[in-house]
């Protein structure tokens, strides 16, 4: 994929941190030498390319106060993911889940919850109160022992 220079512009600029502003765009676009529109039609088509998947901002749980997270494994059939997965993403605690077929007999976990919370103890509690509330019932806690990892690529330097 061939880009211009004003592109190559934006692109420095967006792989990495979003301005935390009230018109992110617009400040990318005069940053760049460029408009707003240019800005938003590359992401735009970029993301129909499939270039990219997504383009979004990541917050930094902790900092917010959020300390602790769990990955949690749960065992759903393939006719109860979807309502499963409606129900798990609307918990305030709960930022992402995805289904994910598992190819090993020995791992039968399928649905995946990402919680968030102030301590062991909260998280604990959103995967008793999923219990009770939803068709999510066996599953396996995998706490987030350390961060390893969590930057963008860099393109264009």
């Amino acid at each position: 994929m061939e880009f211009t220079e004003k592109e190559q512009a934006i692109l420095r600029i967006v792989q990495k941190n979003i301005p935390d502003t009230l018109t992110p765009y617009a400040d990318i676009a005069a940053a760049a030498g460029s408009t707003e529109e240019e800005v938003l039609e590359l992401l735009s088509r970029l993301k129909a390319s499939g270039a990219i998947r997504r383009f979004g901002a990541s917050i930094k749980h902790q900092r917010t106060g959020w300390a602790h997270n769990a990955m949690v494994a749960w065992i759903v059939s393939p006719e109860d993911v979807e309502e499963a997965g409606c129900r798990a993403a609307e918990h305030p605690r709960i930022s992402h889940c995805y289904y994910r077929p598992s190819r090993y007999p020995a791992w039968p976990y399928t649905f995946y919850t990402m919680i968030h919370g102030k301590s062991e103890q909260d998280c604990l509690d959103v995967v008793e109160e999923l219990r009770r509330t939803t068709s999510l019932h066996d599953c396996m806690v995998l706490e987030s022992l350390k961060e390893l990892k969590k930057i963008s690529m860099t393109y264009f330097a």
